[in-house]
């Protein structure tokens, strides 16, 4: 059985626009700031770390969302991640975000590339790294068009 990562995040005001829901554009940073969660408190490789000594990133390099339900100012969301791809220099997650009654708000599916920062081209991701994420490899998890770059595996 697969590891599900999960966090939650407290919809802001800062987040939301006139309506008192969330503005989509606030959802892809609470999305890079969950991804960021999870590198740092399950693949032991914080941003920090990566960006600063190890030269390396992950940009994104698809990403297709649904937006199911807005998200209204004062809501707790919770944030679920499951991974479907990991390939040498990239990896695909499913990501989720709840409302407070468990109704999906946001559906992402996302694919990252592990870059050398400083030519950014494609590098392999470090091999503690790759296992660490193969714990939150969803096992029905089939290939979707955002899974590989051409020439990866």
């Amino acid at each position: 059985m697969s590891e599900v990562f999960r966090n939650h995040v407290r919809v802001r005001f800062k987040h939301c626009d006139a309506a008192g829901i969330v503005f989509y554009p606030r959802y892809f940073e609470m999305l890079n700031d969950f991804i960021e969660d999870w590198f740092a408190d399950a693949l032991d490789w914080p941003f920090d770390a990566m960006h600063g000594a190890g030269h390396a990133g992950v940009p994104t390099a698809t990403l297709d969302c649904r937006f199911a339900a807005p998200s209204r100012l004062g809501e707790q969301l919770t944030r679920e991640l499951r991974v479907t791809h990991v390939g040498r220099t990239s990896f695909a997650v499913d990501i989720r975000f709840a409302g407070p009654d468990g109704g999906t708000r946001l559906t992402v599916a996302q694919r990252l590339v592990c870059v050398d920062t400083r030519a950014m081209i494609p590098q392999p991701l470090p091999e503690a790294v790759r296992t660490a994420m193969e714990r939150y490899l969803a096992p029905s998890a089939s290939p979707s068009p955002h899974t590989a770059a051409p020439n990866e595996y």
